[in-house]
């Protein structure tokens, strides 16, 4: 059986390619679908790529993936530094989860320095651009077979 990733995509991803695209590039969100899409094919991995604006339905993908998928990969995007609720549903999931963000956190405004999400991480990504969601799919894929061992 094919291991499943969810990709998921916290609020204003969805403007990526308009939205400051000094910050975060030109890539598109259907862009980075595709990479990833791509990527997935290419690692035996299956991928369900989600992105919304609201809080909730995060979390509910979150717990959809606890019977549906194998790995998370997740830009919660602003809920990195504010939601407690995605930390404690991420901490339901039993599979890997890489934390990934498009700019580097660590250099922009000291509240972004904060990642409720990386009390949870098993790997973080920073500040590659868009690449880092490939970047994710390889170390999930790299991960699930070492569990499979």
């Amino acid at each position: 059986m094919t291991p499943c990733v969810f990709v998921l995509n916290g609020p204003n991803l969805n403007l990526l390619g308009t939205r400051q695209p000094h910050i975060y590039g030109s890539a598109t969100l259907a862009d980075v679908a595709a990479a990833c899409a791509v990527t997935a094919d290419t690692l035996g991995l299956g991928v369900r790529f989600h992105q919304s604006n609201h809080e909730a339905a995060l979390i509910d993908w979150v717990h959809e993936a606890r019977t549906a998928a194998q790995a998370i990969v997740i830009n919660p995007a602003a809920y990195t530094h504010t939601s407690v609720a995605l930390l404690d549903a991420l901490n339901a999931f039993e599979g890997p989860v890489i934390e990934v963000h498009i700019s580097n956190i660590h250099k922009r405004e000291s509240f972004r320095h904060q990642s409720y999400v990386s009390l949870r991480a098993d790997g973080i990504i920073a500040g590659l651009g868009t690449q880092g969601y490939t970047l994710a799919l390889q170390r999930v894929a790299h991960l699930l077979a070492e569990a499979a061992r």
